[in-house]
């Protein structure tokens, strides 16, 4: 009888385990990044399925990364976020809702691709725009971030003001250049996708400053043939950092699920999938094989002229700073 009881015991938690609801994972991630996640997550389920056994579902939040980064601190429960500036995920850490030490925890600084910032003109280039000087033209209309929101948009100031200083010019020259850019913006959008939405589907401004990476989204949503992706002279590297959230993990028991979902990233097949999407990756041999993608260019690295990005966010973006000097709301 004894062991009757244990087999239906145990044959009861083997059916209970079967059954067991598969373990959710939430990415808070930016809004250009929305393409590679649907792709990559699909891939990571198969892998950790083959790996593991385990079944597990992946939900995405997207949005400018600032405002990402605020929702996780005031309360989303995202159990892993995938920015694209540093400053976003240290702004976490200050706050103790990811690891002080989070860069250390991944290769690359957590950052397992890159990606610079070029220009999106409507097809045939009608402006002709070439470079950065170009944008500052009279009468040439600019799509961009807002810096406060979004780290596109920082990306963006910092590329223009890294121009400036890379031909020689100081950091006077600099910002009498890139406040003349901003001259030129009609609108501030409050994420990369608003920006696209801004350019194409509302049919606003001459050139869209955004990353590498929106040109094949763009294609793929609006079909191809609608914009010209040209390559200015120099640009910034933009490194995307990833964390995971201990306050959620510690709270959902998903920290290991969250830590392989992050440690996938840097495999071959995330790379490929990365490249495919025009984001940099890591890997030397995957980035050599997407040449063609990846025009040569001037990338300069933050520390060059900004010392780090935290450094830049005090200096250029925070209230008082640099940008609200060069920018008045319109």
């Amino acid at each position: 009888m004894k062991k009757l009881i244990r087999l239906s015991v145990a044959t009861l938690a083997l059916s209970a385990s079967a059954w067991a609801p598969a373990q959710t994972l939430l990415n808070a991630s930016y809004d250009v990044a929305r393409e590679f996640y649907k792709d990559y997550n699909a891939a990571f389920i198969a892998n950790y399925k083959k790996t593991t056994g385990k079944d597990v579902k992946i939900d995405q939040s997207h949005g400018g990364s600032s405002a990402q980064a605020r929702a996780v601190n005031d309360g989303l429960d995202a159990d892993v976020v995938t920015m694209n500036t540093t400053t976003d995920v240290n702004f976490l850490a200050s706050t103790g809702i990811v690891a002080k030490d989070w860069a250390k925890r991944f290769p690359n600084n957590a950052a397992p691709t890159t990606s610079t910032m070029l220009f999106l003109t409507r097809n045939g280039n009608p402006k002709g725009i070439k470079d950065w000087d170009d944008l500052v033209k009279p009468g040439i209309q600019v799509i961009v971030v807002n810096p406060k929101t979004g780290g596109n948009g920082r990306m963006a100031y910092l590329a223009a003001w890294a121009y400036v200083r890379k031909k020689g010019g100081t950091d006077a020259q600099a910002a009498e250049f890139v406040g003349k850019l901003y001259k030129n913006v009609p609108v501030l959008a409050k994420g990369g996708r608003d920006a696209t939405t801004i350019f194409l589907q509302r049919n606003i401004g001459d050139v869209l400053v955004t990353f590498e990476s929106e040109v094949i989204s763009v294609d793929r949503e609006f079909g191809t043939g609608k914009v010209d992706a040209i390559h200015p002279s120099v640009s910034i590297i933009a490194e995307n950092p990833v964390a995971v959230v201990e306050r959620t993990v510690a709270k959902k028991g998903t920290g290991e699920l969250a830590k392989a979902y992050l440690d996938y990233l840097y495999s071959d097949e995330a790379q490929e999938i990365a490249a495919k999407h025009a984001l940099r990756p890591r890997s030397a041999a995957i980035l050599k094989k997407y040449a063609t993608t990846f025009k040569p260019l001037t990338l300069v690295p933050v520390s060059e002229f900004f010392g780090s990005l935290d450094e830049a966010q005090k200096v250029h973006f925070n209230d008082g700073g640099q940008f609200d000097k060069l920018y008045t709301v319109k």
